[in-house]
C-alpha cells in the first residue's frame, strides 16, 4: 500500500502534485514569525481569488474538515433571533439544515429534485411569504450530483429581500471564477483539499469586514468561533487560537503559489471543464449516462448511473483500483449512481487512460 500511488478521481482529497506534498516535509512552530507571515500571505492570495475589490473583504482560516467550517459559519454568524433559509438539492444542502438544527437555529428549506438546479421563483415566494428569514444559504457545486446552482440569481433575490448570503462553495472555490461583491456573497466557505489543490486539514471563509464584525460574541461554540479565530489572525499576525496544522498550511500555500503558475482560476477553470467534457463523451461511448443534464454539469465531479439493473459497483470499483483509478461512490437517495471527479492534478491524458480501461471492463458488463 504504502508504494502504491492512485490517480484519485473524488472531489476532494484529491490527487495532488508532488511539489505540494514535498512541502509537507518540514516542521513548523505555530507562533514563529516565518510560519504566521505564510499564513497571512495565503489569507492575502484568498481574497484576491475571490473579489476584485479586496478592501471589504478578508479571510479566516478554521482547523478541521469543510464541515467543521460550516459549522463554524452557521453557528457564528446568525444571531439567536436569526432564521435560516437554505437551498437544498443534494446531500451537503441537507448537512446544512442538520448543522442549524443541530444548533437550535430556525431554518426552512427550498427543496429541488436532487437533478435539478434550485428553483428561484420558489425562493423568492418563500422569502415573500416569510419575513422573518435573515439568512440565505445554498451550496454552489453539490458535490451529490456535480449540478451547478444559480448562485448569482438566487444571491440577488435573497438581496432583494435583504438577506445576507452564506454559500457553501466549497468544491468549486478556485475551478471556477467568482467574484464575491458582484454575486453579493457575504460569507464563502471553501476547504484546503478541494480546487485550490491542497490536502485535507482546515476550511476557510472569505467574508465582509462589515459583516465578520458583527459577528462578535455570537457564536454557539468554542473551537467554532469564525469572529473569535478571525480576530485572533488580525491582531496577532497569522497566528491561530489553538494548534494549527502546520504542515497542511504550508501544502496549501505552495498550491496557492502553482494555482497562480498555472494561469489562475480561469485556466484551472478550463482545464476542469476540459477534463470533465471529454469524461462524460468516453463515458456514454462506453455506456454510462449521466444522471443530470448535461446543461446542469459544473466542471468538478459528474454523476453517472448504474448501466444495468445488476450493475456491480464494488467489484468495478476494486477493479479500477487495481488499474491505478479510485473514483467514488453515489450519493444520490433515490437512484443508484456513482461518481467520477475530475479536479486536482488531472489532466486529459489521465482522463482518457480512465475512460479506456473502463470501456474494456464496459465490454465484459
Amino acid at each position: 500500500m504504502e508504494n502504491t500511488h492512485y490517480l484519485l478521481l473524488t472531489p476532494g482529497p484529491l490527487t495532488t502534485t508532488r511539489t505540494v506534498k514535498a512541502a509537507m516535509m518540514r516542521d513548523w512552530c505555530t507562533w514563529d514569525y516565518d510560519y504566521n507571515n505564510l499564513v497571512q500571505e495565503a489569507r492575502q492570495k484568498l481574497v484576491r481569488l475571490a473579489v476584485k475589490n479586496t478592501d471589504h473583504y478578508t479571510a479566516v482560516l478554521m482547523q478541521g474538515s469543510g464541515t467543521f467550517t460550516v459549522e463554524a459559519t452557521i453557528g457564528s454568524v446568525i444571531k439567536p433571533s436569526g432564521k435560516l433559509l437554505v437551498c437544498v438539492n443534494g446531500a451537503y444542502g441537507k448537512r446544512i439544515v442538520q448543522i442549524a438544527q443541530v444548533l437550535g437555529i430556525p431554518t426552512v428549506v427550498c427543496k429541488a429534485a436532487e437533478n435539478e438546479p434550485i428553483n428561484v421563483e420558489q425562493l423568492e415566494k418563500v422569502l415573500k411569504e416569510q419575513t422573518d428569514i435573515t439568512h440565505v444559504a445554498a451550496v454552489h457545486c453539490e458535490t451529490t450530483t456535480g449540478i451547478l446552482n444559480p448562485i448569482q440569481q438566487i444571491t440577488k433575490i435573497a438581496k432583494r429581500y435583504g438577506k445576507l448570503t452564506i454559500i457553501d462553495a466549497m468544491s468549486s472555490f478556485g475551478g471556477i471564477e467568482i467574484d464575491m461583491e458582484s454575486w453579493q456573497i457575504d460569507f464563502l466557505i471553501s476547504s484546503a483539499n478541494k480546487c485550490i489543490q491542497g490536502v485535507p486539514g482546515f476550511g476557510f471563509v472569505i467574508a465582509s469586514r462589515d459583516e465578520i464584525k458583527k459577528c462578535k460574541g455570537q457564536a454557539r461554540s468554542l473551537s467554532l468561533d469564525l469572529y473569535d479565530q478571525w480576530e485572533t489572525m488580525e491582531q496577532f499576525n497569522g497566528k491561530w487560537r489553538f494548534t494549527s496544522p502546520t504542515h497542511v498550511v504550508r501544502a496549501f500555500y505552495q498550491a496557492l503559489l502553482e494555482l497562480e503558475e498555472e494561469g489562475g482560476v480561469r485556466a484551472r477553470q478550463q482545464r476542469y471543464e476540459q477534463n470533465q467534457r471529454l469524461l462524460v463523451k468516453r463515458m456514454k461511448e462506453a455506456g454510462f449516462q449521466p444522471f443530470i443534464k448535461e446543461a446542469y454539469h459544473s466542471p468538478i465531479i459528474t454523476s453517472f448511473c448504474f448501466p444495468t439493473e445488476d450493475f456491480d459497483f464494488v467489484s468495478f470499483y476494486h477493479y479500477l483500483k487495481e488499474q491505478g483509478f479510485v473514483i467514488y461512490p453515489g450519493k444520490v437517495s433515490q437512484t443508484d449512481t456513482f461518481r467520477i471527479g475530475n479536479i486536482g492534478d488531472v489532466h486529459m491524458a489521465d482522463i482518457q487512460a480512465l475512460t479506456e480501461t473502463i470501456e474494456k471492463r464496459a465490454v465484459c458488463l
